[in-house]
This record gives C-alpha cells, sequence and structure tokens, in this order.
C-alpha cells in the first residue's frame, strides 16, 4: 500500500500552471526558455502547464535565481540535466558571477534533477535536513519514472544530495542580499525548505503553494494546512509558488490553497465516517471546487488517493 501511495503521489505533483502576463516585467534567454524578472536581481523561468498524462518533458515548475554582488543563488533546477543546463545559460547571459548556491524546495523530481547541470560550477547544494535520506530512498524509482517519462532527456540525470542541510533555519550570503531558509514539518512532503529574499521581499515558497494548479498532498495534508498558514505571517511583498504565476496577491492565494485542502480534509472525513469507500470519495471529495483549479480531476483523486488510508486511522 505505501509503494502505491508514493507512486501515486509521484504522478500527483506533475503539471503547473501558464504566466499571468499581469506580472511580467521583462523576460531573456530562448523563446523556449523564458526567465521572467520580477524584482531586481530575481528571475524565474515557468514550466509548462502539462500533466504526466499529457506529455511530461521534465520542464514544468518554477525554477529561479537570485544575483547579489557575489554570486547567485539557484531556487530548484528542473526535472532533468538538459533543463538544468537551460537555466545555468539563461543565468550566464545575466551575470557573469559564480552559483554560490543551488537551494532544492523538496525532494519532488521536477525540482531536482537539474542539479547535475551545475556541479562544475561547484557551489553549495542546499536543502532540508531530511533530503539527502529521501533522496537516497527514491532513487531508483525516480530514475525509473526519469527514463520511463523522458526517454533520452533523462541521460545524465543524477540525484545531487544537499552538502549544506537547513534543520529549522538558515541564512545565506550573496553579499549585498541575505536569503533566510526554512525548513518545515511534514507538509507537502517531509523535506519542504521556503526561502524569502530579504531585500525584495521576494518568497520562494516551492510546493507549500500552487497557484491556478490543485494543490497536492504527498505526506500530510492537515500539517500542509498548518504550514500555509504559518507562511500567511511572512513579510513577503511578491511570493514565488512551486508552480503557477509569480503575484503579489499572496495571502488571496494561500487562502484558496487552505480552502480547497480544508474541503478535501473535511469531506475524506465524511466519507470515511459513512463507510463509502475510496472509490466513491474520489469521485465525490472537494468536488465544489472543481472549476477552481486547474488539473482538478486527476489530481484530486490522487491527492484522494494519499490522505484516505491515514484518515481511516484517524
Amino acid at each position: 500500500m505505501r509503494i502505491l501511495m508514493i507512486t501515486m503521489s509521484l504522478l500527483s505533483f506533475i503539471g503547473c500552471s501558464s504566466v499571468s502576463s499581469g506580472h511580467i516585467h521583462s523576460k531573456t534567454g530562448h523563446e523556449d526558455f523564458a526567465v521572467e524578472k520580477v524584482a531586481d536581481g530575481i528571475y524565474v523561468h515557468h514550466g509548462k502547464h502539462l500533466d504526466i498524462d499529457t506529455g511530461y518533458q521534465g520542464d514544468i515548475c518554477n525554477i529561479s535565481f537570485i544575483v547579489g554582488n557575489r554570486g547567485v543563488a539557484v531556487i530548484d533546477t528542473g526535472g532533468s540535466l538538459k533543463v538544468g543546463a537551460q537555466l545555468r545559460e539563461a543565468i550566464r547571459k545575466v551575470t557573469p558571477l559564480p552559483v554560490l548556491y543551488v537551494v532544492n524546495t523538496h525532494v519532488h523530481p521536477d525540482h531536482v534533477y537539474g542539479n547535475a547541470a551545475f556541479l562544475a560550477d561547484k557551489p553549495i547544494f542546499v536543502g532540508h535536513d531530511k533530503l539527502a535520506n529521501s533522496m537516497e530512498l527514491r532513487r531508483d524509482q525516480y530514475a525509473k519514472l526519469n527514463e520511463k517519462l523522458l526517454h533520452e532527456d533523462a541521460k545524465g540525470s543524477e540525484l545531487i544530495k544537499p552538502t549544506l542541510t537547513v534543520k529549522d533555519t538558515l541564512t545565506l550570503d550573496l553579499g549585498d542580499r541575505p536569503l533566510e531558509l526554512t525548513a518545515h514539518p511534514v507538509a507537502h512532503t517531509n523535506t519542504d525548505v521556503s526561502l524569502i529574499d530579504v531585500k525584495s521581499s521576494t518568497l520562494f515558497a516551492g510546493d507549500l503553494l500552487f497557484i491556478e494548479r490543485t494543490p497536492v498532498v504527498e505526506a500530510d495534508i492537515k500539517g500542509l494546512i498548518a504550514e500555509i498558514e504559518k507562511l500567511k505571517a511572512s513579510p513577503a511583498k511578491q511570493v514565488v509558488p512551486g508552480h503557477g504565476p509569480v503575484t503579489k496577491d499572496w495571502l488571496a492565494a494561500l487562502t484558496n490553497a487552505q480552502r480547497y485542502l480544508n474541503l478535501l480534509l473535511t469531506d475524506v472525513r465524511a466519507s470515511i465516517k459513512k463507510n463509502e469507500g475510496m472509490e466513491k470519495a474520489m469521485a465525490t471529495a472537494a468536488a465544489g471546487e472543481k472549476d477552481k483549479w486547474q488539473l482538478f480531476e486527476i489530481a484530486n483523486r490522487r491527492n484522494v488517493n494519499t490522505i484516505y488510508p491515514g484518515l481511516e486511522w484517524e
């Protein structure tokens, strides 16, 4: 059962939302690898809005970089060596400064498999205290998944573990701009890290926040709801979600995600109490949210599959 749940959750993260044109300030890079400048020294590449059933190609989430006067910090690297190399090339078009840090917001392969493209830069790889162990436990399964989905593009992709870990909080130094990292309790995964660039008050939420695309739960729905609530106290002026457009209306985005997750939790609990079974819950839980999110039907079913067994034991 646990293997099935992990596999389903792997499938469930695939997808991200299109960029809202109202937030675009400028772009750089090739047409098929656009990088959006969202603040001074902060750039975001938005992956394509695809689910595993509609052509996963390794480039589906937000991957970003921050430029300080001493060097660059990369926030997530994409789902393959190829995507990571494209990100590295985009960085070189912006600045010749060295890549000092590569930060992974969590373990999912769409966020970490581009790490290998930065090995030559000899950066410090940064992640949650539990990230290295989680990568090791999933290594074989992720490699098979990548090979199945990416074919030739999977070659050269490898899991690069963090060399610096975040147990609680950690501050990285880019010279003129400190980056404050927070390791979160079990929520979207057991390896979630968020980061705020103090200079621009930009929060990188990782997959603790999805915008437009249906939120995903792999680990603990109650923990995810709680961590989203904590994010509301952030001093951020804008937020880069794991999937979806960068937004200045981020409190509303967090509230939207909580609304869906709370309804999902309530409905699955009610289904369990009525002894209706998981299959019926997949078809009915959080149905009132269907028209509010992209990829809802497939992602919502996977979420039910993930959380139902644990909630049966409450």
